[in-house]
């Protein structure tokens, strides 16, 4: 069973936390990863992109000039294609991008994330962020104190002060632990837990 320090906002540990080899000592299984997150990018597609064919375009109802006898090709609609105002050939129109994914496959996806960013260093855990105030600043003192850039912050709880004061941080997120998505844990370097969002998310994704 692996474990790992707790620290306080100050860089001075003050405990340790014992993680589920259920879900921070499991097989990484790159498959599953590259699948939920084509699930994840392919579901935030909102496919609405849409233009007018021929029988969207207003007007054409009267055929412009008469079948025989003009020297012409016949034509039968001034909203066709070919025509200045005319309807596009098919063009893109609404469709759904939707892929699923079973949540055992998920769920073990989310584990495999999780423990290769055990494995290379980059999850930190605190006992609690006690920020009494906003300050953009301090945070950013503590990100410094930390060594941590690009980070995800996972907390048990929505904390305000916390919230305002890391959102004009560059590369720096911060999500509830029922809100862990593969995406989010490989696009930030670093993940930091509060130690009720590891019990939270552990109690989660062993269910």
């Amino acid at each position: 069973m692996p474990s790992i320090a707790v620290y306080n906002m100050s860089r001075q540990q003050v405990g340790e936390v014992k993680l589920s080899d259920d879900v921070f000592g499991v097989e990484v299984r790159e498959s599953l990863i590259h699948q939920a997150l084509r699930v994840q990018l392919a579901n935030r597609r909102a496919g609405t992109v849409a233009v007018k064919n021929r029988s969207a375009v207003s007007g054409g109802g009267k055929k412009p000039f008469k079948q025989k006898g003009t020297g012409n090709a016949r034509q039968g609609c001034s909203r066709a294609p070919q025509y200045p105002g005319g309807g596009v050939a098919f063009g893109p129109q609404p469709k759904t991008y939707n892929l699923s994914m079973n949540k055992k496959a998920r769920v073990a996806a989310l584990c495999s994330v999780l423990t290769y960013k055990l494995g290379t260093g980059n999850i930190t855990v605190l006992d609690n962020f006690d920020i009494n105030k906003v300050s953009t600043q301090d945070f950013v003192a503590f990100t410094k104190r930390f060594d941590l850039d690009r980070s995800l912050i996972v907390t048990d709880e929505f904390n305000n002060n916390l919230y305002l004061s890391a959102r004009n941080v560059p590369y720096v997120k911060m999500i509830k632990h029922d809100a862990l998505n593969v995406h989010d844990m490989l696009k930030y370097k670093n993940i930091i837990f509060t130690q009720g969002s590891v019990q939270s998310a552990e109690g989660a994704l062993q269910k």
